[in-house]
């Protein structure tokens, strides 16, 4: 990927700004005014099509349906995961684009069985590291983190400057029953797993059944997999 030229920087005081304007509008409002603020090419959208990533993928579809959605592959998703991508790629008609690892590192990954000695190792290079290599041409990357979901999401803005780029959480004060909510009203597939008591879905060498983050990194005090660190 070239380098982008539009990409930007903001002081401490721009971000309280944008904090104090996009805590007044609802989601939707929000991703209406991030095209706004910010031009299409400068704004990065990931998602890990996990458990109700409808939600976020929906509205952006209503919004801007030509924006770009990175999904990182880390070679470790369940099936039902990868169906769950392509049902909501088709239903919404999304523009999906794999990054991932490359093959010499992923692959030593699966023969060293990293996520069992070292998961913060695994997770640097199975998602951390390929996001990091075309992060540095946005301005703003836009995530459907909540604050809901664990101690170190309820700590944050929903604009912030993090590792050189400016994140946007449009769902961060959204209520788990808010959430519920929407999905049911409108309709929204649940990521399959759910039903099975996944509420939280990251790799399958690494989740099991739980509430909240608790399926995650099970019997390992990691909540987070460094993404959003």
């Amino acid at each position: 990927m070239e380098p982008n030229t539009l990409k930007r920087t903001f002081t401490v005081t721009q971000i309280a700004a944008l904090n104090k304007k996009y805590n007044q509008l609802s989601v939707e409002q929000r991703i209406t005014e991030l095209y706004k603020d910010f031009l299409p090419q400068e704004v990065m959208l990931t998602s890990s099509f996990a458990a109700t990533s409808a939600f976020l993928l929906r509205v952006f579809s209503t919004i801007n349906n030509q924006q770009k959605i990175y999904f990182i592959d880390t070679g470790y998703h369940f099936d039902e995961t990868l169906k769950y991508k392509e049902e909501l790629t088709n239903l919404y008609g999304l523009k999906v684009e794999n990054v991932g690892a490359e093959k010499w590192e992923h692959d030593f990954t699966t023969t060293d069985e990293t996520w069992k000695k070292d998961p913060n190792l695994c997770c640097s290079v199975n998602k951390v590291k390929p996001l990091q290599n075309i992060k540095d041409n946005f301005t703003v990357w836009v995530s459907g983190l909540m604050e809901w979901q664990s101690d170190h999401r309820a700590s944050l803005d929903i604009f912030e400057e993090r590792g050189g780029i400016l994140k946007f959480y449009p769902l961060l004060d959204v209520t788990k029953e808010e959430r519920e909510n929407y999905i049911k009203v409108n309709e929204l597939p649940f990521h399959p797993l759910v039903a099975k008591g996944y509420f939280s879905i990251g790799c399958k060498h690494c989740t099991v059944p739980g509430k909240g983050r608790e399926g995650r990194w099970n019997n390992n005090p990691k909540t987070e997999c460094g993404l959003h660190l």
